[in-house]
């Protein structure tokens, strides 16, 4: 892999919380100016990144640590609504040799899922209204969401010294990496190739959509959506087994409503389907206490 080409930093060699950063930069502002509320802020972002030295490379510093939102589609959004936001929580991590991206929990607890931007497969990256815009050099864009606005004139700066160049690596595009052994993941393959580590695979998680009311999101960690979803998809096949068993339904002319009860459940399902399938691309291990091994 080409070496990456990003912003410019002298290694200071400081550790916080075990991590190395460059405190001159991580606690100041976008002036340079130190700032106590800073520094508080940028340290408990850190205490949530307690697994992320044994994944940092030789010589790879931390600049900067901020909030955010996954990529999400504009489907996934008409579909779930806000509280897609709050699900699709992450931590951006800024390091001078690329970005990890870390989906999390509400809360922005570890949910053993870890991906990386190298800066040399990027041909842009802005911040722009909250969000920052990436476009990689296979033609590929994405948007991470309601970056916090504490770290927005920082990224700027960061980012202000970015000039992409030098060979890009073989995935060309945002990728995952073991949570074990932070060797790379082939996309749609649900076992690592290096430590053979199992992830939550695609057929299952579309299998269980489908069979069971709330059973892909069960499957993928989501239990709040898949407990709404087993509200409602349990009461729509209970209206029409209800239905069914009207003596009056073909006079009356209830069978419209079955069918159209019918079509919302097959919705529902499809709409579960497709989150199900989204989800599962976040690479979650199926056993969370697997060998942790330290990256090369």
């Amino acid at each position: 892999m080409a070496e990456s080409n990003a912003p410019a930093t002298a290694l200071s060699q400081k550790t916080v919380m075990g991590l190395p950063v460059k405190k001159e930069f991580m606690f100041t502002n976008a002036k340079g100016i130190e700032k106590a509320r800073i520094k508080k802020r940028q340290i408990n972002l850190l205490k949530k990144l307690e697994f992320l030295p044994r994944f940092l490379k030789k010589d790879e510093e931390v600049l900067l640590v901020t909030t955010a939102c996954s990529p999400v589609s504009i489907l996934e959004q008409l579909t779930t609504g806000w509280i897609l936001f709050y699900l699709k929580r992450s931590l951006l991590v800024f390091t001078n040799k690329r970005i990890l991206h870390i989906p999390t929990t509400v809360g922005y607890k570890f949910r053993h899922s870890i991906a990386q931007i190298q800066y040399n497969d990027c041909e842009q990256i802005k911040m722009s209204w909250g969000s920052l815009k990436i476009k990689y050099k296979n033609g590929k864009k994405e948007n991470f969401l309601y970056i916090n606005g504490k770290e927005r004139k920082k990224i700027k700066t960061l980012l202000g010294k970015f000039k992409p160049a030098g060979e890009a690596s073989r995935h060309h595009q945002r990728y995952h990496i073991c949570p074990s052994c932070a060797g790379s993941l082939a996309v749609k393959t649900w076992t690592c190739p290096s430590c053979r580590l199992e992830f939550k695979a695609m057929d299952r998680a579309l299998l269980l959509s489908l069979l069971i009311p709330g059973g892909g999101y069960f499957y993928t960690g989501h239990w709040f959506l898949g407990i709404g979803d087993f509200l409602v998809e349990a009461g729509l096949i209970l209206l029409i087994i209800t239905s069914f068993t009207e003596p009056s339904v073909a006079s009356t002319g209830d069978s419209f409503t079955i069918i159209v009860l019918g079509i919302v459940l097959l919705i529902e399902k499809l709409i579960t389907v497709y989150h199900a399938g989204h989800y599962i691309k976040e690479y979650i291990p199926v056993n969370t206490n697997y060998k942790k091994r330290v990256a090369a």
